[in-house]
């Protein structure tokens, strides 16, 4: 049985619950504390969320579980065939997600939610919320009239992005372009990401 830690409304362990939901595959969450309990550490050493158990793998790293998922359980639509030729793009911007766009909302959750007062828009952060609004607007232009970011069909790529810019507009409370704002509206439809969602509250 596939088993995903999360922190309680934690927005990155949606992104799995999310792909589970799409590709029909059980699974069952746990609450993490936080801080983290010694239990969990011995688990995962890191402390962090989502962690995953499944069978003898036991992971963390949200998109090295997205590519674990799609390549163990696949095939899937989510994750295109090696020669496909929007394979490219979805790697490319599942990578993007945490690497580029989801690292530096991490700099400022830490700064909003850590910092002293006097940090809290200091330069680091000024310069982190530009480079942000500058990965937006690469998305968006990414995303131009397609539907997806990869073309025509929905992808590992649109769940992780859109879950990092959940993150940005809910835990920071900031406003994206209005494409990706649509965009954003349309894939939260889906019923797959209701029933994602409601595993994400519990």
């Amino acid at each position: 049985m596939i088993t995903i830690y999360n922190f309680p409304r934690g927005g990155r362990g949606v992104r799995l619950f999310w792909q589970c939901e799409e590709m029909g595959l059980p699974y069952e969450t746990k609450a993490v504390t936080f801080p983290p309990s010694a239990e969990y550490r011995a688990l995962n050493a890191l402390g962090s969320v989502p962690f995953l158990q499944d069978g003898d793998v036991a992971i963390n790293e949200s998109v090295a579980i997205m590519l674990y998922l799609a390549g163990k359980y696949g095939p899937t639509p989510l994750m295109p065939a090696t020669d496909d030729p929007s394979y490219a793009r979805v790697l490319q911007m599942l990578v993007f997600s945490e690497a580029s766009l989801g690292a530096c909302v991490n700099t400022l959750l830490a700064a909003k939610f850590g910092a002293p007062e006097a940090d809290k828009t200091n330069w680091s952060v000024r310069v982190t919320e530009q480079r942000i609004e500058q990965f937006l607007d690469f998305v968006s232009d990414l995303l131009g009239e397609q539907p997806y970011l990869a073309g025509s069909n929905f992808t590992v790529a649109d769940i992780a992005i859109s879950t990092a810019m959940g993150v940005y507009r809910g835990a920071l409370g900031k406003t994206i372009p209005p494409r990706l704002s649509a965009y954003q509206d349309r894939l939260q439809a889906r019923p797959a990401y209701e029933r994602a969602k409601a595993k994400q509250a519990s």
